[in-house]
């Protein structure tokens, strides 16, 4: 897949844990390490948009498209 997520250097650069963005987002625990390990296959806007608001950062910050070969 093109598109990367970068959430796990995101959250590591906040220093907030998984626990505590999963209660933040209102995200489950198994869901939001299903997205910090690049394994989904989609993301809701609004999810995206609680993540970027916990964080503080853009969905650019979060989200980088790489072109495959």
């Amino acid at each position: 897949m093109g598109i990367i997520i970068n959430l796990d250097v995101v959250m590591a650069q906040r220093k907030k844990g998984l626990t505590e963005l999963a209660k933040d987002v209102d995200i489950t625990l198994a869901n939001l390490s299903i997205l910090k390990n690049n394994k989904a296959k989609a993301i809701r806007l609004s999810t995206l948009n609680a993540i970027c608001k916990s964080l503080d950062c853009q969905p650019g910050d979060i989200l980088q498209y790489v072109e495959e070969p």
